[in-house]
């Protein structure tokens, strides 16, 4: 009686054992293929966020068309006077396109949006967009590019 049970004991524990290995082996493979997958995904979203860089860095490095113009009106002693929250200022810098980056540009406004800098007060900048010419003449507004051409003789890219 003694044996039976000592052999029923370690039967139960050999099927406890193989359960076990079963169970373990089977959350092991998932385990393994969670990982797998993770490993997978995570080399997509990596390949996404490369090519997005190489998009915007190639964007940032490409020269604007009126990059020239934009060199050409602060070489000639034009000056554009703005500010951050002006709208109007905003649809000019739109004109350049990437050559924005390029204009002879002045903020005028403190940074809380409440009051001017000097540099613009001393020069008596009343309105937004202003843009001043070496010949002391002003134009105020969204200027057309043709104009800014004009008054400066820049050679506007066609």
């Amino acid at each position: 009686m003694q044996k039976q049970r000592t052999s029923a004991r370690i039967e139960a524990f050999r099927t406890v054992a193989i359960a076990s290995d079963c169970l373990f082996g089977f959350s092991r493979a998932i385990v393994s293929a969670m990982k797998k997958e993770y490993m997978i995904f995570g080399g997509i979203i990596l390949l996404v966020l490369a090519v997005i860089s190489g998009i915007s860095y190639r964007e940032s490095n490409t020269p604007g068309k009126l990059d020239s113009f934009a060199q050409c009106l602060k070489e000639k002693g034009a000056i554009f006077y703005g500010a951050f929250w002006c709208p109007h200022c905003q649809n000019q810098k739109k004109m350049f396109g990437r050559s924005a980056k390029l204009l002879p540009y002045v903020e005028c406004s403190t940074p809380n949006g409440q009051g001017q800098l000097p540099v613009c007060t001393d020069k008596k900048i009343e309105g937004y967009p202003t843009w001043e010419f070496s010949d002391g003449n002003r134009e105020g507004g969204e200027v057309p590019l043709a104009t800014l051409a004009e008054k400066t003789g820049c050679a506007l890219p066609e």
